[in-house]
């Protein structure tokens, strides 16, 4: 679920310290002519991201680089992260920046260029207004509010049906929502409010604090902590159209879980090479590979499975039960990058006062 996984997310609270004492995680060797450092890259990513060892195993061995993975949190926290260190990267090459942060990363100038072969079907990710190829496609999902159906059937009630439903008093108290300044699959939920209801959102957001909704700092802690599934007792929750192949009962059968699949927002995630400067050279051949490496067929199958996330690549088999239960949206709601570019922060700056009253 991001179920993205579902799997075991460690937080790299050492590469977070590192990140807050401003120190590279970059070897000091170089090659002198690329600006390579020895056969060390690092991949700086959210801390969602996994994939199977044995497979990382296999592009050190191809690739004759050793890989650093360093996770930080969330996407949109991640993303403010790269910003701040821009002038000293934490890394070579980042996986993970979302199609609702890209652009302040973008426009801080925190990526190199890079144009790797695309695999047929990615084009139709790419960033629009990327002109400097900034960023590549790697995966997607859609955001979407889930319902925890074995819980509102064990208590009687009705579950919700769509985004109104939601600031209804039969669901007082019974919504989570990661933060939308600091996570992308909540800015992500932000954005979708924005396209629903237009110039009214602001009205909307007030409606749902005011019935209870309960905002948490990322998507780990409002699925993992506070959605009943989990064991938490808020049974809706903003979570992805993959999230209910998480919850399957044992015999493989059935979800306990749905999305709500029509006020979904599409997510990509993108990789980029971090612009080093002349003191803390990228080791970009290394970046490269790594980018290069994330769009393999090997690693794009691994993505459903691992992270609970589509590939950009078209005719990748994904996991037989996800056609049951991943099911996907007929459309999804879309507001364009170059507006969320220049709204965003005024955006965020409304939420956070209606939040915070």
């Amino acid at each position: 679920m991001r179920a993205r996984i579902h799997v075991t997310r460690v937080i790299g609270v050492a590469a977070v310290a590192l990140v807050a004492s401003g120190c590279s995680l970059i070897s000091s060797e170089n090659d002198g002519e690329t600006g390579a450092t020895d056969k060390s890259v690092t991949l700086v990513a959210h801390e969602s991201f996994a994939l199977p060892d044995e497979m990382v195993a296999a592009f050190e061995k191809e690739s004759g680089y050793t890989l650093e993975i360093s996770k930080l949190e969330d996407a949109g926290a991640l993303t403010n992260q790269l910003v701040l260190t821009k002038d000293d990267p934490v890394g070579d090459v980042v996986f993970g920046v979302d199609n609702s942060f890209a652009t302040r990363a973008i426009d801080e100038g925190v990526f190199a260029s890079y144009a790797p072969t695309l695999p047929a079907g990615a084009e139709k990710f790419e960033l629009e207004g990327d002109d400097d190829d900034a960023l590549t496609p790697i995966d997607n999902g859609n955001v979407c509010v889930n319902v925890d159906n074995a819980w509102f059937r064990k208590n009687g009630i009705a579950a919700p049906t769509s985004l109104a439903d939601l600031t209804e008093p039969a669901y007082k108290d019974l919504f989570v929502i990661p933060g939308a300044s600091t996570s992308s699959p909540g800015l992500a939920f932000l954005l979708a409010t924005i396209e629903e209801y237009g110039d009214e959102w602001p009205s909307y957001w007030e409606d749902l604090v005011a019935n209870g909704a309960k905002v948490v700092k990322g998507w780990s802690d409002a699925y993992f902590t506070d959605f009943t599934f989990s064991g938490g007792d808020r049974p809706i929750v903003v979570s992805y159209d993959s999230s209910p192949a998480f919850t399957l009962n044992k015999a493989g059968t059935k979800s306990t879980t749905s999305a709500l699949l029509d006020n979904c927002f599409e997510q990509v995630e993108y990789a980029g090479i971090l612009k080093g400067d002349e003191d803390d050279e990228t080791n970009v051949a290394g970046a490269e590979a790594v980018i290069d490496w994330l769009l393999s067929p090997e690693v794009q199958a691994a993505l459903a499975p691992s992270m609970y996330v589509f590939p950009v690549a078209d005719g990748i088999e994904l996991p037989a039960e996800w056609a049951t239960f991943a099911k996907r949206p007929e459309g999804t709601d879309q507001v364009a990058p170059a507006e969320i570019a220049s709204e965003r922060q005024a955006w965020l700056e409304e939420w956070n006062e209606i939040i915070s009253r």
